[in-house]
């Protein structure tokens, strides 16, 4: 039997949170762009890769907002799988983690 599903827990990480919050994409498997826009509240999104199956989704524009807030949490995970990131780049605004099946 296929699994349709993977047993991975999206969090939303917000800037203004210290702890992850669960979402659900409201199919129940992967993430839409529409949904995706509300819940980041943007108008375009960037994946960035963090191991084979982990992905954060971003707000692509997020560093041109007025304030633009730090987000700390989805930054350090970054950091922690792209060394290279390291003292060049942060991520701003809020951040979806998932698992790449999660975003279709």
């Amino acid at each position: 039997m296929a699994k349709t599903a993977t047993p991975y827990q999206p969090q939303l990480l917000d800037p203004h949170s210290a702890e992850p919050q669960p979402v659900n994409p409201k199919n129940g498997r992967s993430f839409k762009l529409a949904e995706l826009y509300q819940l980041l509240d943007c108008q375009t999104v960037e994946v960035i890769r963090l191991t084979p199956e982990l992905i954060l989704i971003v707000d692509e524009e997020g560093k041109f907002r007025n304030p633009a807030y730090l987000n700390l949490l989805a930054t350090h995970l970054w950091h922690q799988h792209q060394p290279a990131a390291r003292g060049v780049d942060s991520i701003v605004g809020r951040a979806i983690l998932c698992h790449d099946k999660q975003f279709r």
